[in-house]
């Protein structure tokens, strides 16, 4: 499984804020701006505190694993793939939703004036920064379920196991 890259996120989260931004200035020239609705914030927060739970979860098993303690839970290698699977996947649409409300956003810091707008633009701004709790939990999560690195790839010049 490849890890996730900081760049490829970004580069989805600029991609998605500039058209956004380029569609919300072309909506409103047209018509009416739909609204940036308050339950985006929330839900994103909510998938932050659930991916977080789960790492932590997930390194306990992994810390009480490795110091064989008794009683000890074992962590099945299948629900951690299908966990590092669900971060990731999370990090991928909470980048695109977090530039779309990060574009959509900064579209809005023009119409401050107007009382409904400034919520929106409240609410786009919690729905970036719950983006990122996002993105930062699901990174959190992939780097403790990742496996330890091989001794014979560190040594270049280590014979094969046979």
């Amino acid at each position: 499984m490849k890890q996730l890259r900081i760049r490829v996120l970004a580069g989805v989260f600029v991609v998605a804020g500039v058209l956004s931004w380029a569609g919300a200035r072309l909506w409103n020239s047209v018509g009416t701006l739909p609204s940036v609705p308050l339950a985006a914030p929330i839900v994103l927060a909510l998938i932050a505190v659930v991916l977080l739970a789960t790492a932590l979860s997930l390194r306990a098993r992994f810390k009480a694993q490795r110091e064989r303690r008794p009683g000890a839970k074992g962590v099945d290698p299948l629900m951690a793939a299908r966990a590092v699977v669900f971060g990731q996947a999370s990090a991928l649409v909470a980048a695109l939703v977090a530039g779309m409300y990060g574009g959509t956003g900064v579209f809005l810091l023009e119409l401050l004036d107007i009382p409904a707008r400034r919520d929106q633009a409240i609410y786009a701004g919690f729905s970036v920064v719950a983006g990122i709790a996002v993105i930062a939990a699901a990174l959190f999560l992939e780097r403790v379920c990742k496996l330890p690195e091989d001794e014979d790839q560190n040594h270049p010049g280590a014979e094969p196991v046979a």
